[in-house]
């Protein structure tokens, strides 16, 4: 049985891991335009303009880039509860973790895939100090003057070995809604988005081709405008900021967006989703055929070729 909606409020914060520690605070300092607020041994925590809670995401020093923890924020402590007990019946397990700032209890689980999902109620809000108070007294902060200046963590896009079985978990045990997919000519599904709110999407499954799991496939970041993102590219291109692919729009969800790669090795999209809304209570999900991806991912942009080279779709 789908359970209630509205028990997970947003995507709190996430967690990417490092090998340049240093490299990555500076991309995503002074190229998005992220805030530093504070440091604990190897984790930096740096927070978006526009988020009303301590850090919006945290860099770890490790060996390898990837996915640490997606955070999401519950609605109550009863929400939260009712989480972890469906977490429970649905067979899985987890364990309470403080080990954040701003952030009182975690609960830690696992998706079918091994991503880890932290769950939690408890939160301070920010408190911008002198330096750093907005003019607005209903903004958080005051809006950076370098970089981008992207306004809040937008979602999160996971590689998976069964994409079906890890969406159902975020429908089924989270209570995501399913926005749309893609589905082969198999029948498999090889992507879906799904949403916790109004917007269109929060998180992302697509199928990973090598077959492991645990995999991050990227992170996005919220611009204010199309044009932000078009100035992105610019920044990207006078400060030596890798450029995998866009601007483009995407053909599913109707993003507008640009990937760019962090000096640590972790895909980042900058996107600009504002205007599309899911307001419907009944959505219907709508389904892509691979005869319809073939057309082109975004604004005829031909990446379906991934689908026979890799066997994985081209991710929007």
């Amino acid at each position: 049985m789908t359970p209630p909606l509205g028990d997970i409020a947003h995507i709190g914060h996430a967690q990417l891991f490092t090998p340049d520690l240093d490299a990555s605070v500076a991309f995503f300092t002074d190229y998005l335009g992220l805030t530093v607020n504070g440091q604990e041994g190897d984790t930096v925590y740096l927070r978006t303009f526009d988020d009303y809670e301590h850090h919006s995401l945290l860099l770890t020093a490790r060996d390898r880039p990837g996915l640490g923890r997606l955070a999401l924020r519950t609605s109550s402590e009863e929400a939260l509860h009712r989480r972890i007990k469906a977490v429970e019946a649905a067979g899985g397990s987890g364990k309470w973790v403080e080990d954040e700032p701003g952030i009182g209890k975690l609960y830690l689980t696992t998706d079918p895939d091994g991503h880890e999902h932290a769950l939690y109620w408890e939160s301070e809000y920010y408190r911008a100090p002198d330096e750093l108070r907005p003019a607005l007294k209903n903004q958080p902060q005051a809006k950076p003057n370098r970089g981008v200046g992207v306004r809040r963590l937008d979602h999160v896009n996971f590689l998976a070995a069964d994409v079906l079985a890890n969406a159902e978990f975020q429908e089924r045990v989270l209570g995501a809604r399913p926005t749309e997919q893609i589905q082969l000519n198999s029948g498999k599904i090889a992507a879906r988005w799904l949403t916790f709110t109004d917007k269109s999407y929060d998180v992302v499954y697509t199928s990973d081709w090598t077959g492991s799991t645990g995999r991050l496939h990227h992170i996005a970041f919220a611009t204010d405008t199309r044009e932000e993102i078009l100035r992105a590219a610019d920044l990207a291109v006078d400060s030596g900021v890798f450029i995998e692919t866009g601007p483009h729009k995407h053909a599913i969800q109707q993003t507008f967006f640009l990937y760019v790669y962090e000096p640590g090795g972790n895909r980042i999209e900058l996107c600009n989703p504002l205007t599309r809304l899911v307001l419907a209570p009944d959505w219907p999900l709508i389904t892509w055929t691979e005869a319809e991806r073939a057309k082109g991912q975004a604004w005829g942009l031909k990446t379906i070729e991934s689908f026979h080279t890799h066997g994985t779709p081209p991710v929007a």
